[in-house]
């Protein structure tokens, strides 16, 4: 049976490599990021590899455009079951310098854009009899030196996600949260650039802390994430896993 999946921030890093990992499964999958064209490269490489997908542009954090993603969606590829909410940014800064905007804006594309979607793709999944929501947290949750925004969004994801599954399970719809440490991606690259320091001294610097001997690729969190969604995991839900190359929590 095909089912339909939606990604969202999936135009590159975790969410592009979850995007391949679903459609890899026999899922229909929804790309979605805030511009549809970004989404492209990531389409292709499914339609290569055989699989079904489509681009779709929207903000997680506005209302009415997540309603009209979701609708498109249902439209195109059939009623959404599966849903990953991704989508994520950074405005890292120490407390005192941090701006209402930076706070503002990362919980928003977080929390609120998780809440919007799950509310929206949450009546399909109650129609179907079945859904799996993956949410994408942190080893930040635990706290990290200048993240306090990120931090309280990650770590809110995982009161949202322990709730849903409290909510939902009567429906067959389970809800699972996935918290990454440290994996190579733009977004890493730019927090290097940031600090001034080149991107494989930073990656060398943060493979010496972790138990494995290795920074994390996009692929590993998209394997936990594709358990999640998987049949076999019916009876796993609230749960928080940590993909960080070691114990966190």
């Amino acid at each position: 049976m095909t089912r339909t999946a939606i990604v969202t921030g999936a135009a590159r890093g975790i969410g592009a490599a979850t995007a391949r990992r679903l459609a890899a499964d026999g899922n229909a999958v929804a790309v979605l990021d805030l511009d549809a064209a970004a989404c492209a490269d990531t389409v292709a490489a499914i339609e290569a590899d055989g699989g079904r997908a489509i681009a779709v542009g929207a903000n997680v954090a506005d209302s009415a455009a997540v309603a009209e993603a979701v609708a498109l969606v249902a439209a195109e590829l059939g009623a959404p079951t599966i849903l990953v909410n991704n989508a994520g940014i950074l405005r890292d800064n120490l407390l005192f310098k941090m701006t209402d905007d930076d706070w503002d804006a990362v919980l928003g594309v977080h929390l609120r854009g998780a809440f919007l979607m799950t509310r929206a793709v949450q009546a399909h999944q109650v129609e179907a009899k079945w859904g799996r929501i993956v949410n994408l947290s942190s080893t930040s949750a635990l706290g990290n030196r200048g993240q306090a925004n990120y931090a309280a969004a990650k770590a809110g994801m995982q009161g949202f996600t322990k709730t849903l599954a409290i909510e939902l399970g009567r429906y067959n719809v389970t809800a699972n949260a996935v918290a990454p440490g440290f994996i190579e991606t733009d977004m890493t690259r730019a927090t290097a650039e940031r600090m001034g320091v080149p991107f494989e001294d930073f990656l060398a610097g943060a493979a010496k802390e972790i138990p494995v001997g290795r920074p994390g690729r996009p692929e590993d969190v998209a394997d936990a994430v594709s358990f999640f969604c998987s049949v076999g995991a019916s009876f796993v839900s609230g749960q928080v896993l940590y993909v960080a190359g070691g114990p966190k929590a």
